[in-house]
């Protein structure tokens, strides 16, 4: 270990001692360093490199059985435990299909790789080349550990150094000038819609960052709203026992939560999630705004609510919508049979927000 590494390793094992609670991620904002630089310190002890082909490491996460699935940006966390399952490839792009754990992966960003045992608690922690966390798979009670075993000395790396080759953070793309937009293409084209998954080539078409598309969106298709209007919406979702979507990004990894949330428990700044087998923690204070967002597809409007942080970063996308949009994986029947649960009804009926959608969206989906 170089003089730098073992500067840096008592520097924080100093941050830890004077604040225990503090998250991993914020040490690393503290001492101007990348997190996987921190987990690198504990090489030796608490860490381990690994290295291969992510991808191949990932089609034998389904051995280690029931695990935890962490996946997070600066403002929330969102965890969810269950199966890896259905996991596949298509280039540098990744899937996984099981019920529980339902993943978007992006392996183009998936540069460092770890595992790590800390205080009993064994886990594999991906991160870019940068160092920015992209993806978390922890252990539980009910996890195969000889798999685990195996599979990090299968790709256990011949370096066990703690210095990483660590690439510049990537500089934050500036958002076009609105007067630049050809704004009435945009509108149309998003009018136009079919899909969903066709809004991110719409916005790079049109060259519109996500936040700004939001501004810019048709007459009634993104309507502002409040933090008070989202977490009354996880609260009428759990006292009426009504499925809900929850998408969280990292830059190599979305992870989606489908079905009920029960237990809501603010504490501090953080609007916590707190049930067995999901966990999610939103920052509220970094909540800069908050939009309802409709979108046309083949089978009908598709709601949805966003939450973006003040340089214009989507924190979350929460869909509250019970459509034949949504189809079970396995069957092809609509999500929730009999339940016509949109995210436009609560809010039409006042329950969340003192405005009203425009007369001409209060159509059913």
């Amino acid at each position: 270990m170089t003089t730098a590494s073992l500067d840096l390793k008592k520097q924080y094992a100093a941050f830890k001692a004077e604040n225990p609670k503090s998250r991993i991620r914020d040490a690393a904002k503290q001492l101007g360093v990348s997190e996987a630089q921190l987990v690198a310190t504990g090489i030796g002890e608490t860490a381990i490199r690994l290295d291969g082909d992510f991808r191949e490491l990932l089609k034998e996460v389904p051995t280690l059985g029931y695990v935890m699935a962490l996946t997070r940006n600066d403002s929330i966390v969102h965890e969810r435990k269950g199966e890896y399952k259905d996991v596949s490839f298509n280039g540098h792009v990744g899937l996984v299909l099981g019920e529980d754990i339902d993943l978007r992966l992006f392996m183009m960003h998936w540069k460092h790789g770890f595992a790590v045992n800390e205080n009993g608690r064994r886990s594999l922690q991906f991160f870019t080349g940068d160092g920015e966390a992209v993806h978390k798979i922890y252990l539980t009670d009910a996890s195969n550990e000889a798999a685990y075993d195996a599979l990090v000395t299968k790709y256990k790396a011949a370096d066990q150094s703690a210095e990483l080759l660590m690439e510049p953070a990537p500089e934050p793309k500036a958002e076009t000038e609105d007067d630049t937009i050809d704004v009435t293409g945009f509108q149309q084209a998003w009018l136009d819609l079919q899909d969903t998954h066709a809004f991110f080539g719409l916005l790079r078409k049109y060259g519109v960052a996500r936040a700004q598309a939001m501004r810019l969106a048709p007459e009634g298709h993104a309507v502002p709203t409040t933090l008070e209007a989202v977490k009354s919406v996880f609260t009428q979702v759990a006292e009426n026992h009504l499925p809900i979507m929850i998408f969280v990004s990292s830059r190599g990894c979305i992870q989606i939560h489908t079905g009920e949330v029960q237990k809501l428990v603010p504490m501090g700044p953080w609007f916590n999630v707190l049930d067995p087998a999901f966990n999610l923690h939103l920052r509220e204070d970094q909540v800069a705004s908050a939009w309802v967002v409709r979108k046309p597809t083949l089978d009908g409007i598709v709601t949805s609510l966003e939450l973006f942080d003040a340089d214009g970063n989507q924190i979350a996308l929460i869909l509250a919508n019970g459509s034949r949009a949504f189809r079970s994986r396995k069957n092809g029947a609509p999500l929730w049979p009999g339940r016509r649960w949109l995210l436009a009804d609560l809010l039409n009926k006042g329950t969340c927000c003192s405005w009203h959608l425009p007369h001409q969206l209060q159509q059913a989906d």
